[in-house]
Parts: C-alpha cells; sequence; structure tokens
C-alpha cells in the first residue's frame, strides 16, 4: 500500500520542487497530494466532525506557513490528534514562526532555501527517528535553550522545562508526552504485543528502518507504533523508554 503524503504550499514551483524532495526522500511507495491553501488541505485531510482521523489518514503532512487563506500553524492545530508526522517548510527561520509551530505540534521544521540534498538528508532522519531540522534551525535552538530563554510564546513549567504542549524534538511525536518522572506510574499491560516487540527492539539499539525489515512492517508504521509507546510510558525520547522499559522488566 502506498503511503500517503500532503504537500500544503501555495507557490507551485516550491511545491513541484518539494514533491522531487520527498520522493528522493524515501524508497516507499508514495502518494503524493498537493494543496495551494488551507481549505484544499482540509478537504483533502477529511477530518470528520467529531475530530477523528479517517480510515486511511495521510502519514506526512508538509506545511508551508504563509498562505493565501491563513497561516499552517492554523492547520498544525486543528492536526494536534491526527495521526501523522508533521513538517514545516517554509522560508522563515525566526522566533517567532519557528516557535508558535514547534508549539501546535509540528514535528520538524525545514527551511525551503536549503539545498535540495540538504533537504533530502533532513527529511530521511524521519526513518531513523530523529527530528527533521534545517541546519540553521538546529542552531538556533540550541543557542535558544543554552541561553536558557524561554522565547517568544514559549513558557516555563514550574520545574523550568519546557511547557508540555511544546512540541517535542525527538522520536517525531505530534504531542509532548509528560516526561520521565512526572506522570502516572507505568503500566504495561497497556502496550500491544506489537509496540512490546518494537520498545524491544528500540532497547537494544535498531533504527525505525531496522525494526520495520525485522517485523516485516512499513516504517511509517514502526513510527506510530513508538509515538505509542511513548505516549504511554510518558517518556520523550528512546533513551528513556529503554531505561523505563529495562527497570520495569520489559525488556
Amino acid at each position: 500500500m502506498a503511503v500517503k503524503v500532503l504537500i500544503l504550499e501555495d507557490n507551485p514551483v516550491a511545491r513541484s520542487f518539494l514533491c522531487r524532495v520527498v520522493r528522493e526522500s524515501f524508497s516507499d511507495t508514495l502518494l503524493v497530494t498537493e494543496a495551494g491553501n488551507l481549505e484544499t488541505a482540509r478537504r483533502h485531510v477529511g477530518q470528520r466532525v467529531d475530530g477523528q482521523s479517517p480510515a486511511d489518514p495521510f502519514k506526512l503532512i508538509l506545511v508551508d506557513l504563509e498562505l493565501p487563506d491563513g497561516n499552517g500553524v492554523e492547520l498544525l492545530a486543528e492536526l494536534a490528534l491526527y495521526p501523522a508526522t508533521k513538517i514545516v517548510t517554509t522560508l522563515y527561520s525566526d522566533d517567532d514562526h519557528l516557535f508558535p509551530a514547534l508549539q501546535c505540534g509540528a514535528d520538524g521544521y525545514l527551511l525551503k532555501e536549503d539545498r535540495f540534498e540538504v533537504l533530502v538528508e533532513e527529511l530521511q532522519k524521519i526513518v531513523r527517528g530523529q527530528p527533521p531540522l534545517s541546519p540553521a534551525i538546529a542552531r538556533r535552538l540550541l543557542t535558544h535553550f543554552r541561553q536558557g530563554s524561554a522565547g517568544p510564546g514559549m513558557p516555563h513549567d514550574q520545574s523550568g522545562g519546557m511547557a508540555n504542549h511544546a512540541a517535542p524534538l525527538s522520536g517525531l511525536q505530534s504531542s509532548r508526552p509528560i516526561p520521565l518522572g512526572r506522570g502516572a506510574p507505568l503500566d504495561h499491560e497497556r502496550l500491544t504485543p506489537r509496540e512490546s516487540e518494537v520498545l524491544t527492539y528500540l532497547s537494544k539499539g535498531f533504527t525505525i528502518k531496522e525494526i520495520a525489515n525485522l517485523m516485516g512492517i512499513k516504517w511509517f508504521t514502526v513510527n506510530d507504533h513508538i509515538k505509542s509507546i511513548y505516549r504511554k510510558l510518558n517518556v520523550s525520547s528512546r533513551a528513556e523508554a529503554a531505561v523505563l522499559a529495562s527497570k520495569q522488566g520489559l525488556v
């Protein structure tokens, strides 16, 4: 079955460029859908009124920020519970665009001005379980947190960390789990057999693509299992998941 990808970009030239980047980045059979505005993107996504996702959702969504009928951040907020990896693709690298996008659920942030090869390499990080971030954005985030600043619209919680609604930069989850030690105790009975198997492979250091090959499933499916594991274990990285699983005797 083809992996569904949605590209929201109003500029036809940029949209064609991003299509080529996506097709070059993944070996899977892809079904790429293009949208030039928010209204079209919403129609393609096709969420029901009750907020439930369709049976065959998009697995990867690229979102431009400045659009003819609004801002891509609006779509990110609407898709907070949508089971897709959501990546911002934009020309804006400033804090006023970066942090609101991450807060609203962006799993990565890429600059369209980067070279074709750079964008391909960054998107391929999804398969390895790493967040796709343009080099300039990664440096900006490092500088931001090293300075201990909360940044525009990025409040700290009482423990000094980022507020829980900020997007994580590990595991490409679309909503931030509660950091290790702050949430409810682990209830490993909630893990499905497939999730337990994925967790075992994660603990042994296998990449998402390697796990997919070992289990005979798509890497996007593995990514979905990892999101669920992180949510259930209240962790935000494979290292935390491995440590907690080891303590609980799950691996």
